[in-house]
């Protein structure tokens, strides 16, 4: 056992989330240097020579580059087919073995063949002089198969300032005058995952409506867009639009053939088998969508699906799915499903005269199709067992290690979107990457490597977590954790330079985490705490500092970046800022109104105001930006859902108004405050108000409020007046139409010895009242995290020290979880642990001011029991007592996709929270241990509840830390 850490990781504690420098352009350099290839500059542009017979993918993407040079520099150099001639500068792209030009430079030895011969997606790119006669210098793009190709030409589009998103986020072109490559050889290596790609899904009435508007139908037009994007992106695979009435190979017989002229991989969803999309069931045949009555009609419809798809590069769907995304039968029907799959197989095997094992197939193992894996069954080993995550990010199930045998491996479908329980989420970003990094990182140990599909709803505003799903899928050894906040400078110095890359960073982090605390759809008046920890209003100022700095940003950008980085970065930070605080002014009224507050009425309108913003900011969207590109694609309903599924109209929250008498009456709230006598209700038309703070102490140094409202029309004078001269008010009172908060704090050089109590006075409307103003001095001395009225809450990535094994080790994963930031153990594959004195472990100092019984709440983020040996566990010990274990899905019996209780109050508050009690003897320093058993679980925060824990939706914040 080795001593790793013994200090605070104080840099967590300010939850500081981007630090770093951005990576350059590597090879390509506005300035010339010695051998430097030329692109382009004053004096010569290079042309670009590729063979008219190598892959239309290759053709047409050399054409992209050509043009991607005009963009950026305004000089279009001369394409060329099949002829050589003399130049002193010229690109040459080509494909092994489908390129004469590239084959001839391998002959020539220009091109060492085994970099590329064998390879999948691989490309490599070369300076190279004098490859052939009357060419002086070339820069070599050479592709092990098409995609190789393509992605290398990509590559170059990039690094020369096109991003893959200049279509999909009008991200700018980075204008140059000068482009040189630096001599060398250049290449991203082999992906790591073989299939990357994404799965748009329930695009009404968003991406149809904008597809209708600008393409006729979701067409070969609209499809090549999308294409394109993947391929800029190093993606290959597509799951394409099947929401009612979505029909790829139908609504226009060019969609698969432009994919494959592109490249790209088309398969079919986990309830759409044989390469048809479910509403061509009921467009061309109709009946019941069912096996054991049905066979003969749906062994034809099946049989027309794979005789349509030709030679074109596909995966076929088997396997079959209830009608509507629903179970094919009430119960487990392996018999029937393995004898489907089987007819499915001969079918495949007669249309295409070939074995089926020839022809790439996918089984998706979704919601109740887990069942099936669950009690065995199983399928050839040449179909593709993709797995699924539970819909929300979180993986259901992982192959044991004597199932990676499987030769046509595993694959994992993931999603940024959802339409179902407990509510549909498909508005805006609610994904963190640092979760995708987590889920993903556990899939790929667990061997998932053979195919990563993500839904991704209706591309925007999803740009970027598909950036990072794409890019992490290329290579999952090249992020680990520490690189996280690094991936947010590198996406946004490459969408809008270096002059605000870390603003725009922290930006992007922030709101991510903002809005994955609880999807929009799923927000109401009663989420977060008014009265408890500040919560409510912590939100909506959160949002409100995002807000402001962004708009800071926007105005200092320049017109040519303005677009991008209101679509990328401004309008879901404003969008989800009005919609936070309409719910948080929601709860206010209700507040207001049950207190007797005069502003209760004025909240009415603050509410119907942000509601009917929210519908402008919609319409500055579709109407403003670009002109109009963009309408419709934020048409997403989001406010006022009662079920899983989206309202037919935005709907306001309910508000109520009050009568209020006709003079003022004072009225007041004390934070944290005793509780008022009859619970604040009127007696005899006097209502009662709290008569007491909590507790002031000298290590916390609080600063409470008592707010001053008014309970009637007019204007009310009120005074108040600390009784004692060590007691701080922000004021002294005033005058005031509705409410007025005064701050207490304490002056600690003058607060005499022991325990005092001393009194404020607050007078107004023919009324005075005395509320107690505690202090407690007399306290055992502290270290670390310090209790403040019966609560310790700590960060998870804030540990005292942390022990690790020669195996095992504590990862920090900066900004993941609702609050700061979270710890894991690594690596993800590794198996149980006993507890023992050589355990990694994790130590927390805190202090208590009493003895007594305590409750630990350990927040974890919800992680399922992917690796059903029965739920994953961790060790909680306070002090030196023996340590308690846990099993964080422990009750979890019936399944997610059951839409379990438990699966759906932990996903709707992206928390779990487990408790163990514990036993205090001595007051003062104290020690939490945190022990590892399993991996694969978040650590967000822990809560230890001395008696004073009060309910919140994020529970309280950190306690102050005090150095020893």
């Amino acid at each position: 056992m080795k001593l790793l850490s013994t200090t605070l990781l104080f840099g967590l504690l300010t939850c500081s989330v981007i630090t770093g420098m951005a990576e350059n352009n590597y090879y390509v350099s506005e300035k010339k240097g010695s051998g430097y290839f030329v692109l382009t500059d004053l004096e010569n542009t290079a042309s670009l020579l590729v063979n008219s017979d190598d892959f239309p993918a290759v053709t047409r993407a050399f054409g992209d580059l050509q043009m991607d040079i005009y963009r950026v520099t305004g000089r279009k150099p001369e394409l060329k087919y099949d002829e050589i001639s003399s130049a002193k500068y010229a690109v040459i792209a080509g494909t092994l073995g489908q390129s004469k030009l590239i084959d001839d430079l391998v002959a020539r030895g220009v091109i060492n063949k085994q970099e590329l011969d064998g390879k999948w997606e691989k490309f490599i790119i070369k300076t190279v002089e004098n490859p052939f006669p009357g060419i002086e210098n070339a820069l070599i793009i050479a592709g092990s198969d098409r995609r190789g190709t393509v992605f290398g030409i990509y590559d170059i589009s990039e690094k020369i300032g096109v991003s893959p998103w200049y279509y999909w986020a009008d991200v700018p072109i980075k204008k140059k005058e000068r482009i040189y490559i630096k001599p060398g050889t250049y290449t991203d290596g082999e992906p790591v995952v073989k299939y990357r790609g994404i799965f748009i899904n329930d695009e009404a009435p968003a991406l149809r409506n904008w597809a209708i508007e600008n393409f006729g139908d979701l067409n070969h037009q609209f499809y090549a867009t999308v294409y394109e994007l993947l391929l800029r992106s190093k993606a290959n695979f597509l799951w394409p639009a099947m929401w009612l009435p979505s029909m790829f190979y139908v609504d226009d017989p060019l969609n698969p053939k432009v994919a494959d002229e592109y490249g790209i991989v088309i398969s079919t969803t986990h309830h759409e088998p044989m390469m048809r999309a479910h509403n061509e069931w009921n467009h061309f045949y109709g009946g019941d969508w069912n096996y054991e009555t049905n066979k003969e009609n749906l062994q034809e419809f099946w049989r027309e699906g794979v005789e349509r798809i030709g030679d074109y590069e596909t995966f076929v769907t088997v396997g079959m799915r209830g009608d509507g995304d629903l179970a094919m039968t009430d119960e487990t029907a392996t018999e029937l499903l393995e004898t489907i799959i089987a007819d499915q197989r001969e079918i495949i095997a007669d249309v295409t005269g070939k074995p089926a094992n020839e022809t790439p197939q996918l089984w998706a193992i979704y919601k109740e199709v887990q069942d099936y894996w669950d009690q065995g069954m199983r399928v050839d080993d040449d179909v593709l067992i993709l797995l699924c995550n539970d819909n929300w990010g979180n993986v259901s199930l992982l192959p044991k290690a004597d199932e990676l045998d499987h030769k046509a491996g595993f694959g994992m479908y993931y999603h940024f979107n959802y339409v179902g329980a407990p509510v549909s989420y498909r508005w805006h970003n609610v994904t963190q990457i640092e979760r995708v990094w987590e889920q993903m990182k556990i899939t790929y140990d667990f061997g998932v490597k053979e195919l990563w599909l993500v839904n991704v709803g209706d591309i925007k505003p999803m740009e970027f977590p598909i950036s990072f799903f794409l890019d992490f899928a290329w290579n999952p050894e090249a992020i680990q954790a520490g690189d996280l906040p690094n991936y947010y400078i590198k996406w946004a110095q490459r969408k809008f330079g270096d002059t605000h890359k870390h603003d725009i960073a922290e930006l992007i982090a922030l709101y991510t985490k903002y809005n994955a605390r609880r999807t929009h759809e799923m927000l109401s008046p009663e989420i977060y705490s008014l009265e408890n920890y500040r919560e409510a209003d912590r939100i909506v100022d959160d949002f409100r500092l995002l807000l402001e700095r962004s708009r800071k940003i926007y105005e200092q950008m320049p017109e040519t970046h303005k677009s991008a980085f209101y679509q990328l970065v401004l309008s879901p930070i404003e969008m989800s800022s009005n919609l936070n605080e309409l719910y948080v002014t929601a709860a206010k009224n209700r507040l207001y109104a049950f207190q007797g507050r005069a502003s209760t009425n004025i909240y009415v309108d603050k509410v119907k105001d942000l509601f009917f913003k929210d519908d402008k900011l919609t319409r500055q969207f579709h109407e403003d930006l670009e002109n109009g590109k963009w309408n419709h694609m934020m048409s997403q309903n989001r406010i006022g859902y009662t079920s899983w599924n989206h309202p037919r109209a935005n709907i306001m929250p309910a508000v109520s108004y009050i009568h209020t008498p006709d003079s003022p009456q004072l009225g007041f709230e004390v934070e944290y405050g005793s509780n008022p006598v009859w619970a604040g209700f009127s007696i005899e038309g006097e209502p009662t108000f709290s008569d007491s703070f909590s507790k002031f102490d000298p290590y916390n140094q609080q600063n409470y409020y008592v707010e001053i409202f008014n309970m009637g029309e007019g204007t009310l004078n009120y005074s108040i007046e600390a009784k004692n001269d060590w007691i701080k008010l922000s004021g002294k009172g005033g005058s005031i139409e509705f409410d007025e908060r005064v701050y207490v704090t304490i002056d600690w050089d003058k607060v005499p010895d022991g325990n005092p109590v001393g009194e404020i006075l607050i007078k107004g409307a023919g009324k005075e009242y005395v509320v107690k103003v505690p202090v407690r001095n007399v306290l055992p001395k502290a270290y670390g995290f310090v209790e403040n009225n019966g609560v310790v809450s700590i960060g998870a990535a804030n540990y005292t020290n942390k022990f690790d094994s020669e195996e095992l080790y504590w990862t920090v994963v900066p900004n993941l979880g609702r609050e700061c930031s979270s710890i894991i153990i690594e690596p993800f594959n590794s198996p149980s642990q006993s507890i023992g004195e050589n355990s990694p472990r994790v130590e927390y100092e805190f202090t208590l001011f009493d003895a007594g019984e305590i409750i630990v709440e350990a927040y974890l983020s919800p992680t399922q029991d992917f690796k059903k040996q029965g739920g994953l566990k961790f060790a909680i010990s306070i002090n030196d007592e023996e340590p308690q274990i846990i099993n964080m899905n422990e009750g979890e019996i019936v399944p997610d996709y059951k839409y379990a209780d438990w699966w759906m109050q932990s996903v709707g508050d992206q928390i779990k929270i487990k408790s163990t009690r514990h036993h205090i003897t001595e007051p003062g320093k104290q020690t939490l241990r945190l022990w590892m058993i399993d991996t694969g679980i978040v650590f967000q925060k822990f809560v230890i509840d001395a008696g004073g824990l009060r309910d919140s939706y994020l529970g309280p914040p950190e306690s102050k830390y005090i150095g020893r």
